[in-house]
């Protein structure tokens, strides 16, 4: 069940300070938990100095720390959005160009303290490089032994399929995951995240994608909104203003009180259980929020109970 889970560290290191950020991390592991998923730019914008590595370096502290622990943890970091000038983001955004990622993947791996990482994303989109450049920077990476597996995160499903294709014609590894911002709201139609990236909603046309690839799966960010469906000091954002939101949890709030749950449980149940799988990326500022996340992840929604989410809208 926790193999399901993701660990997001992103504030580890700038709001989430180290003793937190160490019992989180603590209490993940010792209930199971494998992956934590950081970025080399985590966190720029939290930090004065306007550059990321702040969350790499305190899990490479973490790791040296605590022998032993680094063969239970699986690693996934990004390269793509590390400003090349402070706060300067995204107009100065690193991109994926062969030697970024070839630079980026060193300083990776030296704030971490560990030769390899089992999953390296690309953390946006650029169009300035060719596909077949980056697919071939990460091909070597994968072939050299200091990435395991390849993932991408903020694509439009053609610039995916068209990476993956020009990572076949080169005869090397392609992406094997997607990362996306997913949860059971859905956004207004035509509206784009509050966040960024500009692709960052999970299209259906992604969800069909994936569910035509046996070697393709979908991680998700932000999946509990922040804290919004159940904390009214964080409201919603603009993008899921609309009638559905409120049909939407009002089904939510239905299963949540047939189950005896909350909603962030039922949430969770909900992509984890759907098909395709979807795993959740929660980033506990708290050991208590983290075994919030932890206390759904047995929850199995019954037929009756998604038909009656799903139809919400």
């Amino acid at each position: 069940m926790m193999d399901q889970l993701v660990l997001g560290a992103m504030m580890f290191g700038t709001t989430t300070d180290e003793r937190r950020a160490f019992a989180i991390l603590d209490r993940f592991v010792d209930a199971g938990g494998r992956w934590i998923d950081t970025a080399n730019c985590y966190a720029f914008w939290a930090d004065e100095s306007g550059f990321g590595g702040q969350s790499e370096a305190l899990l490479g502290r973490w790791l040296a720390r605590r022998p032993g622990v680094r063969d239970r943890v699986s690693i996934a970091t990004k390269v793509g959005c590390e400003p090349l000038e402070a706060n300067r983001f995204p107009e100065t955004a690193e991109g994926l160009g062969a030697q970024t990622i070839k630079t980026a993947i060193e300083g990776s791996l030296r704030r971490l303290g560990t030769d390899r990482v089992e999953m390296y994303w690309a953390h946006r989109d650029t169009r300035r490089t060719p596909v077949e450049e980056t697919v071939a920077a990460f091909g070597e990476l994968v072939s050299a032994g200091l990435v395991g597996r390849l993932g991408c995160s903020n694509f439009a499903t053609w610039r995916l399929e068209r990476s993956r294709r020009a990572a076949a014609d080169a005869g090397v590894a392609g992406y094997t995951a997607v990362q996306q911002h997913a949860t059971y709201l859905q956004p207004r139609p035509g509206t784009r995240p509050t966040v960024v990236h500009r692709f960052g909603f999970l299209s259906d046309e992604l969800v069909s994608y994936v569910e035509s690839h046996d070697d393709m799966e979908i991680w998700s960010y932000t999946p509990l909104l922040s804290g919004a469906y159940t904390r009214p000091d964080k409201p919603l954002a603009p993008e899921y203003d609309h009638p559905g939101t409120v049909r939407r949890l009002a089904a939510l709030d239905a299963v949540a009180a047939e189950t005896g749950t909350t909603r962030n449980h039922v949430v969770l149940a909900w992509l984890t259980g759907g098909c395709p799988a979807i795993k959740p990326i929660v980033g506990p500022s708290t050991v208590a929020q983290l075994d919030d996340a932890i206390a759904a992840m047995p929850l199995r929604l019954t037929a009756a109970q998604r038909s009656l989410l799903d139809s919400a809208a």
